[in-house]
């Protein structure tokens, strides 16, 4: 019913004809489109005119000419043109356009399955494609995230020793099969040796230490220098996390090799270094980008998918849900987080897909078993304690601090991302990863709980102290003979292990908050959802801790009184761990619903809920009081995508000619007139300016609005017309009507451009209220809305105009009349987009519909500041 209202209301016109263009997997969005005939075959022409040769008699009307004329009139469109409907690099999509062109695929096939049963049988290949690509998507998201996961732990316990049993065992798979382990030391084995062992032929004293030091520094910078280089040479798009791209891709924002073989297989080798050169980040952000490059990739195999990019855009949505599943072992949470944090555009269908790609991701990773512990994650734990109503206190204490810690955390690393951007320390991408993996690796060595993996400690604060754990943190006095040895009663005194790993932990939590900041933005793979957890799980397990001695020794406060009778067990360190881990993560990502059923997903309880609910709410308050922008929405606005939020209100007063452009200081709009121009005057326009698109009026007198033409689409229209058909001059005339006007018996053969006018542009009255013209663009994903008034075009308003303008009331200063220079960045590659500059000899000023067209560094409007 909707595609059948739409069509009726003129959105799927002639004007959104498009063909498919050859591209390589490793473009990302640079599908096409299909053709779609709505109007009679005399709107298909192309060119109008005699087939004879130039200079022949021959008269056109307004009625479309006598018969002789329409004989030899040549149907170009009746073969689809290649590039037109498609989109160039830093563009935006036309939603509307592309969801026309699936509805008129859809209503093809429907009407040709009948008529054989070939016909029959592709109508059942086009509606099981959907739940075909998201089926390969979840397999090979499942397949790469077991191997990263494998190899990364190999590696990290590389830079302490190796097993000479068995090279391709990490320290715990070498020490399974041993005979030799004891419980205290069920790590030691003589199997696994270290690097002071091999070398030095002796396991302790200074110089061992020392050796193993070097080692670790040395494996550190190693892996470090070599994720960097890769990434640098072969795939710039594979550094970060790549969520905020992912985002502003989903919302129809183009970057072509972002999701390209290449940035995979990069993506893929160099997270494993990143991890093992043991820098404060992780590897769950960069799957969602892993998982989206394969969603890419195997979309193409589809031609539902290639030549969509809103349909495309769907499978991307399942594929970020599948990565999150991979990365968590939370199939369901990874369906939300697709929903609530990276989708732009959600219907129903995707919202199945999603979860059946998440549910084949994680039975692939289930199958891998890469942490030999049958569970989808390595800190997966279960909790035999409930909590009490008391508790709630320390739990919104928790979400206090994880508030703080992701408010402080996104204006430091946007400052320190700023600064690289604008100074020339920014210029060294390697130095900087080789700087910040020293110092990193030189302070965590000393410090148990920072040189293990983040994975590691994350599990062991998780983890409840219970017989058969050796950590520091379960060494408690017994209150028998006062030994360290773990006892049954849950109420006990913290031994010297405890508070040594309290400061151990203190120390720990001051170097990830510090590290964190400076490691996220480095141009290697760095995700950040380990360490916000890291580091709310260790103030969340210093909180535990301390509330465990303050229920021993004052159980008889009030608090206390009711629920911590003298071997009741009522604290529990490890749940405190659990919900400052998720603070912490909700503090810096603002998520709520998904971070929740992400979080008990890890722990395979519901009991935990409330408290967690409770700490990230409160978390997300404190938060939003400093700014409601999460990590990801900051690095948009830093990085300068088109990207409308649609958590951000907009509660100004201003109306649609207060933002449209050109302003009433600036020359008046750039307009194409439907019958008048010729080949020359159009090509003129459209080469001496950067512009993406022209209004098209009836004439300078009436200036009322026809239709819009995109720059792109006539380019491509008129060298395809002179390359199959002679007699193409430049004073031939252009005409966007339906009929061509009357031209002398000797005119050069004209050309119709009809076809590849949008003839029914979104446009508003110059006194919409801006809130509204806002919502249509979030709603519609538009890239562009003209400005009217009595059917007279005023003026443009673009994506980015609203993007302009919800800045300017940011910043509570005056609209400005020219946009300052703008720094693009994708991956390691600034780009420079300086405002337009009014050519001499254009009579009339044009627009940006979005971002300038990669291919204008031939007049330097767009062009590379610098790899960084």
């Amino acid at each position: 019913m909707e595609s059948e209202q739409l069509y009726h209301r003129g959105y799927c016109r002639n004007s959104y004809n498009s063909i498919a263009s050859a591209s390589s997997d490793e473009e990302l969005l640079d599908g096409a489109g299909i053709v779609m005939d709505f109007h009679t075959t005399e709107d298909d022409n192309l060119l109008d005119g005699d087939a004879a040769s130039r200079g022949s008699n021959y008269t056109m009307s307004n009625g479309g000419g006598g018969p002789s004329s329409s004989t030899h009139l040549l149907d170009f469109l009746e073969e689809p043109i290649p590039g037109v409907g498609t989109y160039d690099d830093f563009h935006t999509i036309d939603w509307v356009r592309e969801k026309c062109k699936d509805r008129e695929r859809h209503r093809k096939i429907n009407s040709k399955k009948k008529e054989s049963a070939w016909e029959f049988t592709k109508s059942l290949y086009d509606a099981w494609s959907g739940w075909l690509v998201v089926t390969l998507t979840g397999l090979a998201s499942g397949a790469l995230a077991g191997l990263i996961d494998i190899a990364a732990d190999w590696m990290n316990d590389l830079k302490e020793g190796v097993c000479l049993s068995a090279m391709w065992f990490n320290h715990e798979q070498c020490c399974w099969t041993s005979n030799e382990t004891t419980f205290a030391e069920r790590d030691k084995c003589p199997q696994w040796k270290s690097w002071a062992e091999l070398i030095l032929g002796q396991a302790e004293g200074p110089g061992s230490y020392i050796m193993n030091y070097f080692m670790y520094i040395y494996w550190a910078l190693s892996f470090a220098f070599l994720a960097v280089c890769l990434v640098k040479v072969f795939a710039p798009y594979a550094c970060g996390s790549g969520i905020p791209e992912i985002k502003t891709i989903l919302s129809g924002f183009i970057i072509r090799g972002y999701l390209g073989k290449w940035t995979l297989m990069i993506k893929t080798i160099t997270l494993v270094l990143a991890v093992a050169s043991g820098l404060s980040l992780g590897k769950e952000g960069p799957l969602v980008h892993v998982a989206c490059c394969c969603g890419n990739i195997f979309s193409y195999l589809f031609p539902k998918y290639s030549k969509n990019e809103a349909k495309k855009r769907e499978v991307l949505s399942a594929a970020s849900a599948a990565g999150v599943s991979v990365a968590f072992g939370a199939p369901i949470g990874g369906v939300l987080f697709s929903l609530e944090e990276v989708s732009y555009y959600f219907p129903l269908k995707t919202l199945w897909r999603s979860f059946f790609a998440a549910l084949v991701a994680a039975f692939v990773l289930r199958s891998i078993n890469p942490f030999g512990n049958s569970r989808l994650v390595l800190f997966y734990v279960e909790y035999h304690t409930p909590w009490y109503i008391f508790e709630l206190l320390p739990f919104i204490l928790l979400g206090v601090f994880g508030g703080l810690w992701g408010a402080f955390f996104i204006r430091a690393n946007i400052a320190w991302c700023r600064r690289r951007k604008s100074t020339r320390f920014g210029k060294y991408p390697v130095l900087e990863v080789i700087l910040v993996a020293a110092i990193t690796a030189v302070v965590a060595f000393p410090n148990p709980y920072t040189r293990q993996n983040t994975s590691e400690l994350i599990k062991e604060l998780f983890t409840d102290c219970g017989p058969l754990e050796s950590s520091q943190l379960c060494q408690y006095r017994s209150q028998m003979n006062g030994s360290k040895a773990f006892t049954d009663n849950p109420n006990r005194p913290a031994g010297p292990g405890v508070y040594s790993a309290m400061w151990q932990l203190c120390l720990a939590l001051i170097f990830k908050i510090i590290m964190t900041i400076f490691t996220f933005g480095l141009k290697v793979p760095s995700g950040l959802f380990i360490p916000s957890m890291a580091i709310g799980a260790i103030a969340g397990r210093i909180v535990g801790i301390a509330m465990e001695q303050l229920a021993y020794y004052h159980h008889d406060w009030f608090l206390f009184k009711e629920w911590c009778e003298v071997g009741a067990d009522c604290i529990t360190p490890g749940l405190y761990a659990m919900v400052g881990a998720a603070a912490c993560l909700g503090g810096v990502t603002r998520m709520t619903v998904s971070l929740v059923v992400i979080v008990f997903e890890l722990t395979g309880g519901l009991e935990y809920i409330v408290p967690l609910m409770a700490a990230v709410m409160t978390s997300k308050w404190v938060g939003d009081a400093f700014g409601r922008e999460g990590i990801y929405e900051a690095h948009i606005r830093l990085n300068g995508y088109p990207f409308l939020d649609a958590k951000e209100e907009f509660t100004h007063t201003t109306l649609a000619r207060d933002v449209m452009r050109p302003r009433s200081s600036d020359p008046p709009l750039a307009v194409l007139t439907q019958d008048d121009l010729t080949v020359e005057e159009l090509q003129s326009v459209i080469n001496e300016t950067s512009y993406n698109g022209f209004p098209v009026i009836v004439s300078k007198e009436s200036q009322r609005l026809v239709g819009f033409a995109l720059r792109r689409d006539i380019t491509i229209a008129i060298e395809n017309a002179r390359r199959k058909q002679e007699g193409i001059l430049l004073n031939s005339r252009v005409y966007f009507t339906q009929h061509a006007p009357t031209l002398p018996a000797d005119s050069p053969r004209p050309l119709k451009l009809r076809s590849i006018l949008d003839m029914s542009p979104f446009t508003v009255t110059d006194h919409t209220p801006m809130e509204i013209v806002v919502d249509i663009f979030r709603k519609l994903g538009l890239r562009q809305c003209l400005v009217t008034h009595n059917g007279i075009v005023l003026g443009i308003i673009t994506k980015k105009n609203i993007l302009e303008h919800l800045e300017e009331l940011k910043q509570h200063t005056e609209p400005l009349v020219t946009s300052p220079d703008a720094i693009i960045t994708v991956g390691t590659v600034n780009f420079l987009v300086k405002p337009c500059r009014i050519q001499n000899n254009v009579q009339l000023v044009s627009y940006h519909i979005d971002e300038p067209e990669p291919s204008a560094t031939k007049t330097n409007i767009l062009h590379p500041q610098g790899s960084n």
